[in-house]
């Protein structure tokens, strides 16, 4: 991964005085407790935003909310209900997490970071990331310098790079905004 990729988080002190240090006297603790507080209260407005948009539509779905790495992950699964297959095509899931991620930032006016995964989709998509992964591999070790992927979004990217690291090869993001792509060439 490149260091364009990679993110800074600035933590910013929890309170403007020092009442607001907890009993073992580290602001860093007050801090991340308070960061790992955020980061459910974002779970809760993602959850509430997305209920909401379930009932509009009409479909049934269960919500759970988990904190990995200081980032939300917000899961939508039905049981048999296939209504819900039509927001879980990889478009429609990455157009709902920007619209649950701009809900988030209007209320807290920070900026979110939640991944959403409506009916494992998220699954599904790194499974076909995996495959394009195999295939780019594989004209590498049939020669080609480098095998380029599609543009894709910062999340897939990070999950390539990950994957080719795993496949024992490296790989750089190039290009700008919507023709961000992530190429492979061998280590």
């Amino acid at each position: 991964m490149t260091s364009d990729d990679s993110t800074t988080d600035i933590v910013e002190p929890a309170a403007e005085n020092d009442d607001a240090v907890v009993s073992n006297g580290t602001e860093e603790a007050q801090v991340a407790s308070d960061d790992a507080a955020d980061v459910l209260d974002e779970g809760d407005i993602a959850a509430d935003y997305i209920e909401e948009l379930l009932d509009i539509c009409d479909f049934d779905g269960d919500i759970d909310i988990e904190v990995r790495g200081g980032r939300s992950y917000i899961s939508v699964d039905s049981s048999g209900e296939q209504k819900l297959r039509v927001l879980s095509k990889p478009d429609t899931v990455n157009a709902l997490q920007e619209l649950t991620r701009i809900a988030v930032q209007t209320k807290t006016g920070e900026f979110s970071r939640l991944i959403l995964d409506i009916g494992g989709s998220r699954a599904t998509r790194e499974t076909e990331l995996g495959r394009l992964v195999d295939h780019a591999v594989s004209k590498l070790e049939d020669g080609a310098t480098s095998a380029a992927l599609p543009p894709m979004s910062s999340y897939e990217r990070k999950l390539v790079h990950d994957i080719v690291a795993a496949r024992g090869f490296t790989s750089e993001s190039e290009g700008e905004g919507r023709d961000r792509h992530t190429v492979i060439t061998r280590p």
